[in-house]
């Protein structure tokens, strides 16, 4: 079996609009890497924090976001959500759920169910700081959701998230979505923010292949 010496990690929130915006990029380099380098995925912590119901200035802002990162990346956003009484836009519970699911089931489902959490978020209005909710999509990914719910309960994965929230805080990450690359000369950015597959595709394949010049 070859041990692979390469990592790409990616750093991001579920709840973040940018990386729902840079989801189908997210997927197409984790196709160039299965196999040839190790996936990590480290949630960021957006909004972990927040608790307080989001006002009607919060939830235009986010309405006219939403809008501009969906008109720039094409990824489908409906805005129902926002109509929600009590709508709280903490991010603490969805990067939770992908602590949890990496626990039970590895990096890689976790960063396909990631994507999993944004689309139920974005595209289909579900309130993602509901455990009970959360528990549902793990479902739907084929997990037992009584084995999530527990999982996501306990203590330990509550530290393991603010775990990934301060590594992302030591790397230097300061927006997302970033993706980082690891080997044997260290970290190094692929990207701090949105870029599409034309800028990073070449960027991640020299990499692979041993051909990029790190400077």
């Amino acid at each position: 079996m070859t041990t692979l010496t390469k990592e790409l990690i990616y750093v991001g929130d579920p709840q973040c609009s940018w990386c729902w915006g840079f989801a189908p990029i997210k997927s197409r380099i984790e196709d160039m890497c299965r196999g040839r380098a190790v996936l990590t995925l480290v949630v960021g912590g957006l909004h972990a924090d927040w608790t307080e119901p989001a006002d009607a200035e919060r939830k235009g802002f986010l309405r006219d976001h939403w809008q501009e990162v969906g008109e720039r990346t094409g990824q489908p956003f409906i805005y129902d959500i926002l109509d929600m009484e009590g709508l709280s836009y903490g991010t603490e519970a969805s990067c939770r759920a992908a602590v949890t699911l990496r626990q039970l089931a590895g990096n890689d489902v976790a960063l396909q169910f990631f994507t999993g959490l944004q689309r139920a978020y974005y595209a289909e209005s579900r309130d993602v700081t509901s455990p009970d909710v959360l528990a549902d999509i793990a479902a739907e990914f084929g997990h037992d959701r009584d084995e999530f719910a527990a999982e996501f309960a306990k203590p330990e994965t509550g530290q393991r998230t603010i775990a990934d929230f301060q590594f992302a805080q030591q790397l230097g990450v300061s927006g997302f979505p970033t993706v980082l690359i690891n080997d044997g000369q260290g970290y190094a950015y692929l990207t701090m923010g949105y870029q599409p597959i034309e800028q990073l595709g070449h960027i991640v394949e020299a990499w692979l292949d041993g051909t990029l010049e790190r400077g």
